[in-house]
């Protein structure tokens, strides 16, 4: 849809994630697929929302193992805030600084739109 020279990349986080032992392997797990030599590249990794930076540092260790690319930029369509890694998109299409409790959902494609439910956290 972008028109783009380059070959596109997807990367599937399953077993680089940091929880793997508290949720179990994802029920569909699929390959990795980069169709591009990583090394010393510019590497754009797009993702749908970034909340704590768990699932980047995943994507980012799982590019790793194909090499060692010159940048990583990362692009989101919505950062909403609470970070618990130094991770930092590059571009976001729509900030928040959602409560804790905040459920944020993307649906679409077409339109893409943009679901916020609060939930109450349990003391």
């Amino acid at each position: 849809a972008l028109g783009l020279q380059q070959p596109l990349g997807q990367v599937d986080i399953s077993f680089y994630r940091d929880d793997f032992s508290q949720i179990g392997l994802h029920p569909q797990v699929r390959a990795s697929d980069i169709p591009f030599d990583v090394d010393g590249r510019d590497i754009i990794l797009v993702d749908d929302v970034l909340y704590t930076g768990r699932t980047v540092r995943a994507a980012m260790n799982e590019i790793f193992d194909y090499g060692r690319p010159a940048r990583i930029r990362l692009a989101v369509l919505v950062d909403r805030g609470g970070h618990e890694l130094p991770v930092a998109a590059d571009v976001a299409a729509l900030r928040l600084n959602a409560t804790a409790g905040a459920h944020i959902k993307l649906r679409g494609p077409e339109p893409l739109r943009l679901e916020l439910e609060q939930r109450r956290l349990q003391p």
